[in-house]
């Protein structure tokens, strides 16, 4: 059930008899009708933005149509008063009984209150983390983890096909320098000194990984040249790693779905099918590039190149995607990559990237506009950086990572809900500040302890009923007589719960996981008010002594504020309290 959605059926329907009537005139584009929260909660429950919309295809004014659709709307059951206000706006203020019946759908759909069908049919990869596979994954990653999970749940809770990606970047110069210093330690392993110099890896995260060289190769590799034991090296590093990643990801509460190897597309003609793809389409040509003004890229050279015609698709200027003596640049396989995406038949592809991609992304678009026919388009979330801060100062960096914060430090310092959560509390393209004193905090300032706590309130209420021998369980709930909800305090808390399918497909259509946690902490402040008030007011309380039909009614309205914070707490990949401790 989306109330808001029923609304403006009405207001569809209403303005069709209007046309129909000859008040307006036929073939009018109603799409842009809306119906939604006014800005002022005092000036009604709903407002639309109707008469404004078709005032001038109408070539009427708009507040002549907002009195005549006035008229007829407040004539609908459903509508108590519908006002006119300024130029056109129309302000409508609903029955309560169209709000008790938004606590008596929560209580009927359970977590599936405010599913939709928005995504319904469409395919969606969402591609995330894909971190080189040269050690633990660090705070950055955290973000960039949580919010590609997050926004993967939300677009599956909204009605998409959803699969979630994680490319490895195991094909670079990366993996040959994790293998030499894997090596260092597996002579580590052996009695011999590590020789960590300078552009080697020095965390002793390694270690492990050279006891388990020693374990497979004993001390067989110790007198042989690099060319012979680079290659096994680095695979074997690599897999270690990527153990070591996963284990990463499930202390956070990450699945992948895929894992796809960028070393997978070498060799095997699946870069040149891409490349040919686009020569095909007259985007691959020899030319020489202009130097760009400022720094120097590393795939520039002042020579002819292979390049890729990527301004014919939006972007500033072409793209090298082979050098001069004929090696591939690293766009080429990322461009491989994104036609396997494209040919596995996803209708939206979607990359959540560090911050210090932001010049990539004009290209990958290019590439999939191009590769694509223009079908599938490419979103491209940035994901800005974490500053941790513990007593007052910057949170230091790992011993055991060597350079960075790792993902395991922040779990075991924070627990994983309450960063995924705390992650979530900012827009994905915003810096965060992670205070791990704030965070672990129980009061209202702390949002993932001030959301927990009013789900742990309305189990509490649950038990509360069954000592005092009140039926609470959800078939006696949904049966209760609502109308009995009636003041204003329990009216809003029931408006709250309304806008929860809406702010479902907001959050979905803008690729925003951040609403969710936004609108959680609005729900939950509205339930502790009306708890607060029942302090009081004895008639608020949700558990009346001898009025087991009041009690009933009022704690189906505490129920389904629970209902949706345990369904938006899923979406963030979040288990709701039961208890506070």
């Amino acid at each position: 059930m989306n109330l808001f959605s029923d609304i403006r059926a009405l207001v569809i329907d209403s303005l069709n008899a209007m046309v129909a009537e000859g008040v307006l005139p036929a073939g009018l584009d109603m799409s842009a009708v809306a119906v939604e929260p006014p800005r002022d909660a005092a000036h009604g429950d709903m407002a639309t933005n109707a008469a404004m919309v078709l005032a001038k295809p109408a070539g009427l004014s708009p507040r002549m149509i907002a009195e005549t659709l006035a008229t007829r709307l407040g004539a609908d059951p459903r509508v108590l008063l519908a006002e006119v206000a300024g130029p056109g706006f129309l302000n409508l203020r609903l029955a309560p009984a169209m709000w008790q019946g938004v606590v008596n759908a929560a209580l009927m759909e359970g977590r599936d209150f405010g599913r939709s069908t928005l995504g319904k049919g469409v395919k969606v990869n969402v591609e995330f983390v894909s971190a080189n596979p040269t050690g633990p994954m660090h705070v950055g990653h955290v973000r960039g983890a949580v919010f590609g999970d997050a926004l993967a749940s939300l677009l599956a809770f909204s009605g998409h096909e959803v699969t979630r990606e994680y490319y490895i970047n195991d094909g670079g110069a990366q993996v040959d320098v994790l293998a030499r210093s894997a090596f260092e330690r597996y002579r580590e392993a052996n009695g011999l000194s590590p020789e960590i110099r300078e552009g080697l890896y020095p965390g002793d995260y390694l270690i492990p990984v050279g006891e388990a060289l020693k374990e497979k190769y004993g001390d067989t590799l110790l007198d042989k040249g690099e060319q012979y034991w680079l290659a096994d090296v680095r695979e074997f590093a690599t897999a270690e790693m990527m153990k070591m990643i996963r284990g990463d990801l499930a202390a956070l509460g990450v699945t992948m779905d895929v894992y796809s190897s960028e070393k997978a597309l070498y060799g095997t003609g699946k870069i040149e099918s891409a490349i040919k793809a686009l020569r095909d389409m007259g985007l691959i040509y020899e030319g020489t590039l202009e130097a760009p003004k400022g720094k120097l890229p590393e795939d520039w050279e002042e020579r002819e190149q292979t390049l890729f015609r990527s301004t014919a698709h939006g972007d500033d200027v072409d793209r090298p995607v082979m050098k001069s003596d004929g090696s591939w640049t690293y766009f080429a396989p990322d461009i491989a990559y994104h036609f396997d995406k494209v040919q596995r038949g996803f209708d939206l592809l979607i990359d959540v990237l560090g911050a210090d991609h932001g010049g990539y992304v004009k290209r990958l678009k290019a590439v999939v506009s191009a590769l694509s026919g223009g079908r599938v388009p490419l979103e491209v979330k940035l994901i800005q950086l974490v500053k941790l801060w513990k007593n007052g100062e910057p949170f230091k960096m790992s011993k055991r990572a060597g350079t960075f914060v790792t993902l395991r430090d922040v779990v075991e310092q924070a627990g994983a809900e309450v960063t995924r959560f705390v992650m979530l509390t900012r827009k994905n393209d915003a810096p965060l500040d992670f205070d791990f004193d704030k965070v672990l905090e129980q009061s209202k300032d702390n949002p993932v302890f001030y959301v927990q706590y009013a789900h742990a309130r309305v189990c509490s209420v649950i038990r509360r009923a069954a000592e005092a021998g009140i039926a609470a369980d959800d078939a006696t709930l949904r049966a209760a007589d609502l109308a009995q909800l009636a003041h204003e305090a329990e009216l809003s808390l029931a408006k709250k719960i309304a806008e929860w399918p809406r702010l479902v497909e907001i959050a979905a259509r803008g690729q925003e996981p951040h609403r969710i946690a936004f609108y959680l902490y609005e729900l939950a402040s509205d339930l502790h008010a009306l708890w607060n008030r029942g302090n009081d007011d004895a008639s608020l309380r949700f558990v009346q002594e001898g009025n087991v039909a009041t009690s009933q009614s009022k704690i189906a309205l505490a129920r389904a504020a629970g209902v949706v914070i345990s369904a938006g707490l899923a979406i963030l990949g979040v288990t709701p309290a039961e208890e506070m401790r």
